[in-house]
């Protein structure tokens, strides 16, 4: 028999982990947020319908530099592409979520997709509970630290210079931990390579997209290699 009660108190115990990360990070996006002259609502609006922590603090520059539609588009695909392929991987298990289904492929983040593809369930716990509260969970987390950082930065005057490097910091650690689990470095190597050269060429303002579309390419020219496993 299924507990709703256990599953919910699973997933939350699962998220505790990503909820220290996301408040972290959140605060570090509402601050530059405030900084740059965007308040509470921007931040907390932006959390609640983009809700993509990368993505969240390009979008900063963005605002700030006035950016283009086509730019932000651009941007936002090449930033977020990964995020396809957990659609596709996750179209089995959430094939039979009903109405709740939209909104759990908007919640797919890397760490929601991380617990909920490698979570093994019990005879008394409900997948479907625990899909919908891991989501749930992860959002608010992120939410609530896109507010406290307004409200810090609006309330406390210090220098944010240095706060935007939170994100580089956390992908530079991911990347450090894939390439001494991983056995092929094919991807990581590709993926540094094909940026020192763009930016080289276009500019520490231009490089984004350039590189983005390059390592693609690569990635796809020299798939055989790319062997993620």
């Amino acid at each position: 028999m299924k507990d709703s009660k256990k599953t919910i108190r699973e997933a939350f115990l699962d998220t505790v982990p990503v909820m220290a990360g996301y408040i972290v990070l959140g605060i570090g996006f509402g601050v530059i947020m405030e900084a740059k002259g965007y308040g509470l609502i921007w931040s907390a609006a932006m959390g609640i319908f983009i809700y993509a922590g990368s993505m969240q603090y390009v979008a900063v520059d963005l605002l700030s530099a006035g950016a283009s539609v086509l730019t932000a588009a651009l941007t936002t695909l090449m930033v977020n592409a990964r995020h396809l392929f957990y659609g596709i991987s996750m179209v089995e298990k959430y094939k039979t979520m009903g109405k709740i289904k939209p909104y759990l492929i908007f919640a797919l983040t890397d760490e929601t997709y991380s617990l909920v593809v490698g979570k093994e369930f019990g005879d008394d716990l409900d997948p479907k509970t625990y899909y919908t509260f891991v989501s749930l969970f992860d959002h608010l987390y992120w939410v609530t630290g896109c507010v406290l950082g307004s409200v810090i930065g609006s309330l406390i005057g210090f220098s944010t210079e240095g706060i935007d490097f939170a994100l580089t910091a956390l992908f530079i650690t991911v990347m450090t931990e894939q390439w001494l689990s991983a056995k092929n470095h094919f991807p990581a190597i590709a993926g540094v390579l094909s940026t020192l050269l763009c930016l080289v060429i276009f500019g520490s303002e231009s490089f984004l997209i350039p590189s983005m579309i390059l390592i693609t390419l690569v990635l796809t020219i020299g798939k055989k290699e790319a062997d993620y496993e």
